[in-house]
């Protein structure tokens, strides 16, 4: 996801982020590093290119810089899509530390699939989103593991 376009709202003390897909974020300035106060403030602010414009940075009027990744943005707002992506992230990683640590072989867990060894590195690998968290139970599953997922509120900030 690419930034199109960040500004400044220094009434809410919020950056307002618009993607190239047209949706708009909201970033609070208490959650940057350097952060901006009244006598030193935000004196620029742009998508950043060496990122690919999925950050941008900011400058303070002392000079001092930060830049905030999209994927902070994502994580910040409960993004639905985002955070689906990062679920099947963390059960991969988990899936391939049990795999490494299983006492079966990569056969006889290909085997217990019933898929290839191909398939088996797809689904091992963290940067892989064309798998689904089915398909990663169901590894889990062949290296006698088992999933328990958690559903909670969410803590209210104050």
């Amino acid at each position: 996801m690419k930034i199109r376009k960040v500004e400044c709202n220094n009434q809410k003390k919020t950056f307002e982020v618009t993607t190239f897909s047209g949706r708009t974020f909201s970033y609070p300035y208490a959650k940057l590093s350097p952060s901006p106060d009244s006598e030193n403030q935000i004196y620029e602010v742009h998508p950043d290119v060496d990122f690919g414009k999925e950050a941008f940075t900011y400058v303070l009027e002392s000079g001092d810089e930060g830049t905030v990744h999209i994927d902070h943005l994502l994580e910040y707002s409960d993004d639905p899509e985002y955070m689906a992506r990062l679920a099947l992230h963390k059960l991969t990683v988990e899936a391939r530390k049990r795999v490494e640590e299983s006492p079966l072989s990569k056969r006889e867990i290909m085997r217990r699939l019933g898929t290839s060894q191909a398939q088996l590195y797809r689904l091992l690998d963290p940067a892989n989103y064309k798998k689904s968290m089915n398909q990663l139970v169901e590894l889990l599953a062949a290296v006698d593991c088992e999933v328990d997922m958690v559903v909670r509120e969410r803590h209210q900030s104050a």
